[in-house]
Formats: structure tokens, C-alpha cells, sequence
């Protein structure tokens, strides 16, 4: 029983549901299991998985081990001996565990020996900020926590420390504090490799004077030693795969001869990042100042020669506007960078253009300066025109940070997902995947909505409600391409802590390649804003058929320790 104190003149009682298995869960269990003994033997168990969930890979070895661990969990059954098997209770046990009974795979199980340009790579903005982008700390912290949740991609903005004889990495012309570039280096190598073992890319906004980009290469070598990636000729006609770059940190920066016209030490004539587009729509960013003959610029002392022999991805855009800048070279493959509202203005006049030029080169997309408050943008679009590093702002929360999360969830959450094949490969007329055409629906999902449970072991009763239980709903959408966009809500079941809905939704998906399923929960309020009760965000490529327990997260992206659904997922 629960307790709440009402007007401070009574005890309100409300009664805690017990978690009763939803009729599918007892179905199932019959179905499969021996009528007579009323239990589930391993090789039952084992045909469930194969049939029931579509687990196709499962073994017979699998089935018996899970088994024994909800034995172990539920009874403390430890002997090898004794034939097992599982009675209903702990069929819904296993059912509803987050770890033997996941929605999607912790697995690598992509090929991973394509070129970097046929993966989306979990990406960072401005890694080293704690807060906002105008006057927050700078850090390493931020770094090593992008890094351990799987980010692949840091990006440091270089500029003279106050003495002009050392490096600081902060956001330039700005309040925000530095943080030494040594410190952020010797940061990435100790954690590059904790979350996943494929390639780490730093990106390099590079406001340095000759001088100190030499200092920045004998930094960079002599932290990473034989860790660096040093390609073999100065452009790569195409980029190396993850498998190739296992444990390897790769640097993309423009090339040092574009920065030799600025005499100012602060660099004050180099562009920033977050400076307004040009009309055609590509930014002078970081990296992008036109390239132009090597006649045009003075030698380079040696130095900066090692500083330029480091960059494996070479970024920067010819001269011209976009159309130049999407053109695909033979000879070289290399990193574009353009704003979010850049990759707008592209996508409406260009859209196959980009998706051309992501089949070989990489594309970087970025906020747009106006989000000082570290703020991200919607990613569908960047993904389904090719872009491989979406950069994000890691610091913050909110929907398009959940969906970031989502992606890269895929593939074992190893930050490479395989881009579909269609944005891959040209017809034998030359063209390629059209964004804008219109598409038949190509698969089918169905998401049953049984139950929640958890809520009350994770919050405070009074979390939700003041005087009594919460009246929870959950929102079931699709984020993708615009046509499969949509959200749809169970009913509302009130002053419940273990709230049971039974509600099947139907979703048609014409590019389910880059569906994301997002699961959030609410408490409703009647006289004030829901309550906010979990949520997560599932790539739909990744998740298996049937029964699943599907744990929620908070608004910043951590698990809850008890809170989960138990969801089934059907595709036609």
C-alpha cells in the first residue's frame, strides 16, 4: 500500500499494482512450454528464441546459459547437474531484464572494412566546453566524457596561449577559459579507446602562428606516438576503414600554408567556425579558407612541414561557391565543413550533389553560431544527404541529442554506423539517391505497448504527484525521413505506479534504414506542464523482433536503475 497525506487531515491509501505477466507473455509461455509440468525447458526456451523472438543466431548454448542466470537470479540455483527449466514467473523475468533481454544488440556486427566516408561517425563540437559557448570553462573533463560514451570525433580549437609561447585550446573571442593543449591530448589517449576500439579523428581549429604549429606537431607526436596515423601520401584518394585504423588517432585540420597570410599572432584574420555563410551557402570556417596554388605562399620551415605531413584528412574548399565545393576530385579525398544552415541552403539547390560528394569525401556539419547556449539542430537531414560527422554539442540535453544517442546505439555503440547502401552506390545512369523523391513504404513496424514498472524505486513518492500516484501516458514516434515523422500516445492510467496499457501502434516507413524509434514518458499534470518519467530512442535497423524490456533514460542521457517497458516489436 502507498500513503500520501491529503489537506493534511487524512491518509489517502492507494494500492500498488503487483506486475502480473501481460496475456501475450502467458500465451507465449504455453504455447511453448510442457502442458503437463506447466514449465519451459532449455530446448523449449531455446525454440522461443529461435521462432517467437526471430533470434535466428541463438544457440542452444545461449539458451541454456540464460536459463541458469535467471535460476541463479531468482532461486540461487547454481548446480550444473539438475535438468532446468523456467516456471512462468521466471519466463517474465527474463523477459522484462534489461540485460538478458535487450531491444538491440551490444554488438560490432557491421562490416567495418569499408572507407571512413561509408560510415556516419559519432561526432563532437567544441569537446572541451562545460557549459554554454560564450564564457564556460574549458576542459579535458568533457573530452574524456565524450570519449567514454563512445564519441569518435573531438574537435580543439588552437590558439597562442597569453605568453604566445605555448597552445591553449578555447573558443576563440570569447569569455570562456582555457585549457592547456598537452592536457587535452594526454586526455584523449588515455581514454580514446575505453568505449570502442575504432579510430578517434580529431578535428583541429587551428589559430596558430608557424611557430607554434610546429610545437603543436611535436606535441601531437610525441603524446601519441605510434598511435598517429601518418598516411602515406599527402591526399589519400580514398580513406582508409575502421578495421585498418583499429586504435589509430587521426588528425583533420586544414593545411598550415593557409594561415601563413595572417601575420597577427591571434589570428584575428583567420576565420572562425561560427562566422555568417557566404551567399552560395558554404561557410569560411575553420577549416575552409580557399586553397590556391603553392606559388601563392612563402616556404614553410621544416616545423610546420612535420605539422602538415601529420593531417590524414585534409580539410578546406576550393575556391568558387558551393557547386566547386561539392565537386568530387579523383585524386584526393578530403573534409568539407558547412553549417547547419548552410547544409540547408545545399540540400534545397544540391541535395544529390551532396549525397555525391559523401560517397567518397566527408562532409562535417555544425551548429550555427546563434546557439551559444549549446543547443543542437535536427540531424535527420545531414544523414539522409550522407554527412558522415553530424557535430554535436555533448554538454547539453534535449530531442536532438536523444536522437544522436539513438543512432549510436547501433552497432554495438562502437561510433561508426554503416551508412545505407541506397546513399552508397549510383544507378547505371549515373544517378544517385534522390531525397526529395517520393517513396513507397518498404517495411512495417508494429510497437505493442503491455506495461512500465520502476518509477517507484527510482523517485520520491511525491515526485509526480504532491497527493497521490502518477497518471502516466507514453509517446511512441518515429524521427526519419519526413514521411515516416510521427508520434502517436497511449492513454493515460491513472494514479498508478505500474501502469499496464496494452496498446499496439502501426508505423509505415518508407526509409526505415534511418528510422529512430523515440519512447518517452510523462506523469500527466491538469493544472501544470507533465511530468517528465524517462525516454529512449531505438534505431529501428537495430531492433529485434518480439518480447523486449526496454530501460529508460533521463533527460541528460542516464540509465534509470529500475524504470523499463516491456515492449514487443513486429516487422512486415
Amino acid at each position: 500500500m502507498g500513503n500520501y497525506r491529503v489537506c493534511l487531515c487524512f491518509i489517502r491509501r492507494f494500492k500498488m499494482s503487483t506486475d502480473e505477466p501481460p496475456s501475450d507473455v502467458k500465451e507465449a509461455f504455453l504455447k511453448y512450454a510442457s502442458a503437463a509440468a506447466a514449465n519451459m525447458t532449455v530446448e523449449q526456451f531455446h525454440s522461443f528464441l529461435v521462432e517467437f523472438q526471430g533470434d535466428q543466431t541463438a544457440s542452444m548454448a545461449d539458451a541454456q546459459r540464460i536459463v541458469e542466470q535467471v535460476l541463479q537470479r531468482r532461486h540461487h540455483v547454481i548446480s550444473k547437474l539438475t535438468k532446468h527449466s523456467l516456471n512462468l514467473d521466471d519466463f517474465y523475468y527474463y523477459l522484462f531484464s534489461m540485460d538478458l533481454n535487450p531491444p538491440v544488440s551490444d554488438q560490432v556486427h557491421q562490416d567495418m572494412r569499408a572507407p571512413l566516408s561509408h560510415y556516419y561517425i559519432y561526432t563532437s563540437h567544441n569537446t572541451y566546453l562545460t557549459g554554454n559557448q560564450l564564457s564556460s570553462d574549458s576542459s579535458d573533463v568533457p573530452i574524456i566524457n565524450a570519449l567514454k560514451s563512445g564519441v569518435r570525433v573531438v574537435e580543439l580549437d588552437l590558439w597562442p596561449n597569453s605568453e604566445e609561447d605555448d597552445i591553449d585550446v578555447l573558443h576563440g573571442r570569447t569569455l570562456t577559459t582555457p585549457v592547456e593543449f598537452v592536457r587535452c591530448l594526454k586526455s584523449i589517449k588515455e581514454n580514446a579507446f575505453i568505449a570502442s576500439p575504432y579510430p578517434v579523428i580529431i578535428t583541429l581549429e587551428d589559430h596558430l602562428t608557424p611557430d607554434l604549429q610546429a610545437k603543436a606537431a611535436e606535441n601531437i607526436k610525441e603524446t601519441f606516438g605510434d598511435m598517429l596515423f601518418f598516411p602515406e601520401a599527402e591526399y589519400l584518394q580514398e580513406f582508409p576503414s575502421p578495421e585498418e585504423l583499429k586504435y589509430r588517432i587521426i588528425i583533420s585540420t586544414k593545411p598550415p600554408k593557409e594561415y601563413l597570410r595572417s601575420k597577427n599572432v591571434k589570428g584575428e584574420n583567420s576565420s572562425s567556425e561560427d562566422e555568417t555563410d557566404d551567399e552560395d551557402g558554404v561557410d569560411t570556417s575553420e577549416s575552409e579558407s580557399s586553397e590556391s596554388d603553392d606559388s601563392d605562399y612563402e616556404s614553410y620551415a621544416t616545423g610546420v612541414s612535420e605539422y602538415k605531413r601529420l593531417i590524414a584528412i585534409h580539410a578546406g574548399k576550393p575556391k568558387g561557391g558551393l557547386k566547386e565545393a561539392l565537386k568530387v576530385g579523383a585524386d584526393k579525398a578530403r573534409r568539407l565543413s558547412l553549417s547547419e544552415k548552410a547544409l540547408k541552403k545545399a540540400t534545397k539547390s544540391h541535395g544529390m550533389d551532396v549525397i555525391r560528394f559523401t560517397q567518397k569525401n566527408m562532409l562535417r556539419i555544425y551548429p550555427k553560431g546563434t546557439r551559444v547556449n549549446s543547443s543542437n539542430y535536427n540531424p535527420m537531414s545531414a544523414w539522409l544527404h550522407g554527412a558522415q560527422m553530424v557535430a554535436f554539442n555533448m554538454q547539453g540535453y534535449g530531442k536532438s541529442l536523444s536522437l544522436m544517442y539513438g543512432m549510436f546505439r547501433s552497432n554495438g555503440g562502437c561510433g561508426y554506423v554503416k551508412k545505407p547502401d541506397f546513399l552508397l552506390t549510383v544507378d547505371p545512369h549515373g544517378k544517385v539517391f534522390d531525397p526529395n523523391a517520393k517513396l513507397p513504404v518498404k517495411k512495417t513496424l508494429k510497437v505493442k505497448v503491455y506495461m512500465g514498472v520502476g518509477w517507484n524505486l527510482d523517485f520520491e513518492s511525491t515526485h509526480f504527484h504532491l497527493y497521490s500516484p502518477p497518471d502516466f501516458y507514453a509517446r511512441i514516434g518515429i524521427a526519419g525521413a519526413p514521411d515516416d515523422a510521427i508520434i502517436k500516445r497511449t492513454e493515460i492510467k491513472e494514479e498508478t505506479w505500474s501502469p499496464v496499457w496494452n496498446e499496439e501502434f502501426t508505423y509505415p516507413l518508407t526509409i526505415p534504414e534511418l528510422a529512430l524509434l523515440r519512447i518517452e514518458v510523462y506523469s500527466y499534470n491538469i493544472s501544470d506542464k507533465d511530468v517528465f518519467g524517462g525516454q529512449n530512442c531505438l534505431p529501428v535497423p537495430e531492433v529485434k523482433a518480439g518480447i523486449h524490456a526496454v530501460p529508460l533514460f533521463d533527460r541528460k542521457g542516464s540509465k534509470y536503475s529500475s524504470v523499463k517497458l516491456l515492449l514487443r516489436f513486429e516487422f512486415s
